[in-house]
């Protein structure tokens, strides 16, 4: 497991994990929208606002000319089974067409249940394919201290998900940024600043065919 999070930090993670985050950078309401479902990865935790991958995709669409919405529900601290529960009322309200779903790494940290969390991924992603939306699923990693079977199984379960529901997969959303301490806040949990735009070309190359179809 990389160095991204070491496991005296672990009390550390659940008292920052507390920010929210729900926006639309670019919205117009003739636009096909992109709702973006995730924890402080995605909610510009510790980050000057405008500076998260999240907002970062929002001008590179632009500078693409490329006439998508962003609706950014990522809350901090969130897992799968609060992003489950929110999930059908944003549907009903956005409409999106592109759900990005990037849940998962605090269930792990709080040791819950791996059952428990692919049954929540797939019920987000069966209900946002249900209701018309193409899905792109970010998976994540976990420290080696919950033990080998425990980490790999977590890491597997997003490709076992990937494959079953016939969704776009991102095997590592942290790619080229867990190994590397020079791009994580001070408290060696969240990306910094510098690594955002590390984090949208890790999810470009997978989302951007998706906005052609």
């Amino acid at each position: 497991m990389t160095r991204w999070i070491q496991s005296r930090h672990m009390v550390l993670v659940f008292a920052l994990l507390c920010m929210a985050v729900s926006y639309a950078p670019n919205s117009s309401a003739s636009n096909p929208k992109i709702l973006i479902l995730g924890d402080s990865l995605s909610a510009e935790y510790g980050l000057p606002r405008g500076t998260g991958w999240v907002s970062l995709l929002d001008k590179r669409l632009v500078s693409n000319q490329l006439s998508w919405s962003l609706i950014n529900a990522s809350i901090s601290g969130e897992t799968s089974a609060g992003g489950q529960t929110r999930l059908a009322a944003l549907l009903k309200t956005h409409q999106p067409q592109i759900v990005i779903v990037e849940l998962g790494a605090n269930d792990a940290l709080r040791g819950l249940q791996l059952q428990a969390t692919e049954k929540n991924l797939r019920q987000i992603i069966q209900s946002s394919k249900n209701a018309g939306a193409r899905v792109l699923l970010l998976g994540m990693r976990i420290p080696p201290n919950y033990g080998p079977d425990y980490s790999n199984q977590f890491f597997g379960l997003f490709a076992k998900l990937a494959n079953s529901e016939q969704i776009e997969y991102l095997p590592f959303f942290l790619e080229k940024v867990a190994d590397k301490s020079e791009l994580f806040q001070a408290d060696r949990i969240h990306p910094n600043a510098q690594a955002q735009s590390i984090l949208l070309d890790n999810v470009w190359p997978k989302l951007r065919p998706m906005l052609h179809r």
